[in-house]
């Protein structure tokens, strides 16, 4: 298993290849919800039956910084920033 600050980078330099691919895009829908942690992080786990091997590990590395507690700290920010820009075409 990642790290979940592996899986942060991995993640990270896997959407900016492809952005608009449906594994880039639920990832990143992923990211977007471990970021409401109030709410649930509402992410439908059956929407990982759509990824692919290697992008179903990197998002229970995703995952994983929920448990250390890392989402919202600088490195996912800095990260999170990026995806953004991917995700935009910016």
């Amino acid at each position: 298993m990642l790290s979940g600050s592996e899986a942060l980078e991995r993640t990270v330099v896997f959407i900016e290849q492809a952005p608009e691919s449906a594994n880039a895009l639920t990832l990143y829908a992923l990211a977007n919800t471990l970021e409401y942690e109030r709410a649930g992080c509402l992410f439908k786990l059956v929407k990982l039956r759509d990824l692919d091997a290697e992008a179903r590990a990197l998002a229970y590395g995703l995952m994983e910084l929920v448990a250390e507690e890392h989402v919202g700290d600088d490195a996912w920010k800095a990260a999170k920033a990026r995806m953004d820009r991917a995700i935009r075409g910016v």
